[in-house]
């Protein structure tokens, strides 16, 4: 009987990981915040280490593990005398970083975080952030194991900010920046309602450790979007010209992601894979009736987008007659979870945002030389008739853009939870919601799916009106609800809150004010408006808003805007911004009510 010994270089290397969770630890234990930082920005003195240490507390020593298994992992943590039942949830940072460093689906790593504590010199409660990626022994992970411990990108040290306000946020990233600190990336960790931002430590720091990680709880992802913008920068040499150069094209070429994306659509290949299994290529050909080499340089190209990811195809079972040598595995390709949501059959289906971006929007930016020129829309110059006219005669492409529009549903999903929508739910007699221009009705559906008391009214063209009756019906709240045919004037009076969702950014000031006239015409005193868009952010930084804007100037003549533009033409029409709140895919919800309406807080105008 022949006994097989475990691989000595796997043995090593969970040596290796052991010892440096040790020394991490005792790192931990034996530094404090004013000591630490000026060995880590050389230099570091004066009123700006007095404002670090203020705002700055040293919380951990972070690094990342590859345990074989969990019982693995809970070892390590006893043999350096951590506890072993700390608990753990997912790395969304951590995770997104390596599948960009390794290009794999994030899906295929389930990094998870553990804060074992430990306590400082004088009995300060601080924590070893231990990142862990179960890596069995000869998976198909063992590379990523091998090059992170050998390069130790996440690696760091971290400080966590006592009051983490705008302001101070980004003063201290720039006192960073000062004392010779790179922005290296981070990001924003749903899970626990964190925000990270890291840095690379300059180059002189006297400390094994070469990144810093800044800790803020809470959402702060107008300063994250800067500081990935300052990342960016730094990883873009401006004096480099072959960079410049190798980032100019990558820009240039973006118009060829959004055509692969739309045919990808366009050819059904998304409703051929799925996310467990990879296909052939010759397969996938014969299943969408396209070129196999025409398909197999699509698929590549989608790779780098993270859409598919290469896969292996099992190898056809060998008959006993058969050369008993093994044939390579052929080469295959698999859905990822991002690519899913290209599937037609897929809840929030993006196919038609990409089938409208990749169709008459694409064709529309043939002409945005002319926008910029004359302020009018492209879109217009090139069809020949205004974006709602043109789509109105075409009733194939009128239903398309309706299904794109409601494909960026996912920013519904906090409204019926918003504070105006559950009072109007829980008033003693029952209210009304008015979905003015609402499409094809799915945030009416969400909200009245969510409050069984409210009614609700759809103000839209007979076509869609038909659309989102039936959309209703099915999610069974068709009953509370009363359907209008019309324009802006037709808005129905004497309901208890109005709702006009991405409407307002179709439109130049004029006809915004006349929209929302007719709607507090329609107002009763006690009414409250709510209205989604974008809003673009007073400090310039990157937003999904920014690009909208040069979409609407395009496509419709309107524009995104301002908070403070927004409660300007409010006050043009008799109303009063009462504030807005944050909502996914970069929108916001803004509430408005009658100028002079009492405030349903205080009961005072």
């Amino acid at each position: 009987m022949m006994t097989t010994l475990p691989d000595e270089t796997l043995l090593l290397d969970d040596v290796d990981d052991t010892a440096r969770l040790r020394a991490a630890a005792r790192f931990v234990r034996e530094h404090d915040s004013a000591a630490l930082l000026p060995l880590l920005l050389p230099g570091l003195d004066g009123p700006d280490l007095r404002a670090l240490a203020a705002h700055c507390r040293f919380a951990h020593a972070g690094l990342l593990l590859f345990p074989p298994d969990a019982d693995g992992l809970r070892s390590q943590l006893a043999d350096c005398g951590l506890a072993v039942d700390t608990p753990s949830h997912p790395s969304v940072v951590v995770r997104e970083r390596l599948a960009r460093r390794h290009r794999r689906d994030p899906a295929e790593l389930d990094v998870q975080i553990l804060r074992p504590h430990v306590h400082g010199s004088i009995g300060e409660r601080r924590a070893v952030e231990v990142f862990a990626l179960i890596v069995p022994p000869y998976s198909d992970l063992e590379p990523i194991a091998a090059h992170e411990r050998t390069r130790r990108h996440e690696a760091h040290l971290a400080f966590e900010i006592e009051r983490p306000e705008p302001l101070v946020l980004r003063g201290l990233c720039a006192i960073l920046g000062r004392h010779g600190a790179r922005p290296d990336g981070g990001g924003y960790n749903p899970h626990e309602d964190g925000t990270v931002l890291y840095f690379t430590l300059p180059a002189d720091a006297a400390c094994d450790y070469q990144r810093l990680e800044l800790y803020a709880r809470g959402d702060h992802r107008d300063t994250l979007a800067a500081h990935l913008d300052h990342a960016e920068l730094h990883h873009r040499p401006g004096h480099d010209a072959r960079q410049c150069a190798e980032t100019l094209l990558h820009l240039l070429t973006g118009a060829w992601t959004t055509q692969a994306l739309a045919a990808f659509a366009r050819l059904g290949l998304p409703d051929a894979m799925d996310t467990r299994t990879a296909h052939r290529t010759e397969d996938l050909a014969r299943l969408t009736g396209t070129h196999p080499r025409g398909l197999a340089t699509l698929l590549r190209y989608l790779v780098m987008l993270g859409v598919v990811t290469p896969g292996s195809v099992p190898a056809p079972a060998l008959s006993p007659a058969s050369d008993p040598a093994p044939a390579p595995e052929p080469a295959g390709f698999r859905l990822t979870e991002l690519g899913a949501l290209l599937r037609a059959d897929a809840p929030g289906s993006m196919r038609p945002l990409a089938l409208m971006y990749g169709g008459p929007f694409y064709r529309s930016f043939d002409g945005l030389d002319h926008a910029v020129r004359t302020g009018r829309p492209a879109f217009d110059h090139l069809f020949g008739e205004n974006h709602f006219d043109h789509f109105a005669g075409d009733p194939e492409l009128a239903a398309l853009f309706d299904q794109s529009m409601a494909a960026s549903s996912r920013m519904f999903l906090p409204l019926p939870d918003h504070p105006v929508i559950t009072a109007a739910a829980q008033a003693p007699a029952d209210a009304t919601v008015v979905d003015v221009a609402g499409g094809n009705g799915e945030l009416l559906r969400r909200i009245l799916t969510a409050h069984p008391r409210l009614r609700g009214v759809l103000l839209e063209r007979p076509h869609v009106v038909e659309a989102a009756r039936r959309l209703l019906d099915a999610a069974g709240c068709g009953v509370r609800c009363d359907y209008r045919t019309g324009d802006f004037a037709d808005v129905p009076p004497d309901a208890d809150v109005y709702v006009l969702s991405r409407v307002l950014h179709d439109w130049d000031d004029d006809r915004c004010r006349e929209i929302l006239r007719h709607c507090v015409r329609a107002m009763p005193a006690h009414a409250d408006l709510l209205v989604v868009e974008r809003l673009l952010p007073v400090d310039g930084s990157p937003s999904l808003a920014t690009a909208w804007d040069l979409h609407m100037l395009c496509n419709v003549g309107g524009r995104e805007r301002r908070a403070d533009h927004y409660a300007r033409l409010f006050a043009d029409a008799g109303l009063q911004l009462v504030g807005h709140r944050p909502l996914p895919l970069d929108a916001h919800v803004l509430h408005a009510r009658r100028a002079g309406a009492p405030d349903p807080a205080t009961g005072r105008s």
